[in-house]
């Protein structure tokens, strides 16, 4: 079945702040920004930033199962929020995706498909700017999304968790072996025996 975005998750603006994050090593918000954005479809909440938020308004915060989305750039990626450290909103230059119908996509899924190579194609279609490329809320909203049943979504966003799983060790071990190479070669510069067994 092919939908459109807008017609599965609500999309907004991130929160509208006036010129950078101001940090408050105490602030009792959490901000997501760009740079906490991983391509792995994870967000890398450690290096948020907190601040505390001014206004009246009630922000737009990020609860369990909302999307994150990166439109800047050549390379365009979502992230899943998957449980926020406490009160947390996301920044100005990113989209706030809040699923219209749980039941019928999953987060996990979604994040998947986006990084895949027929929506990257539609979502580069799409980009405009003459400094940096950028997608809009209009052009997200109007991206034909494939959606099969709820089942094969889990079995595909699984099959996509064991991938980035195993990435993540095939990179661990390059550079574990990486660093026994290194010390091998500063033993041989040093004069000092080697341990090769």
């Amino acid at each position: 079945m092919k939908t459109r975005l807008g017609d599965l998750a609500h999309i907004r603006s991130g929160h509208p702040f006036r010129g950078a994050v101001e940090v408050v090593a105490s602030g009792s918000v959490v901000v997501a920004q760009m740079k906490d954005i991983l391509p792995s479809g994870n967000i890398d909440w450690p290096s948020a930033v907190r601040t505390e938020l001014a206004g009246r308004k009630e922000p737009d915060w990020l609860k369990p199962g909302d999307l994150l989305f990166v439109t800047r750039g050549s390379r365009y990626y979502a992230a899943y929020v998957d449980q926020p450290p406490g009160s947390a909103v996301c920044g100005p230059h990113l989209f706030h995706l809040t699923l219209r119908n749980p039941d019928q996509v999953l987060p996990e899924f979604l994040v998947w498909l986006v990084g895949q190579g027929p929506v990257q194609r539609q979502l580069l279609q799409a980009a405009s700017g003459t400094l940096q490329l950028s997608v809009t809320r209009q052009a997200l909203e109007a991206l034909e999304i494939s959606l099969p049943s709820i089942r094969t979504q889990r079995l595909i966003a699984d099959l996509a968790s064991m991938a980035a799983r195993e990435r993540a060790l095939l990179t661990a071990l390059i550079h574990n072996r990486e660093q026994e190479l290194e010390a091998l070669a500063c033993a041989l510069a040093s004069g000092q025996p080697m341990n090769l067994s």
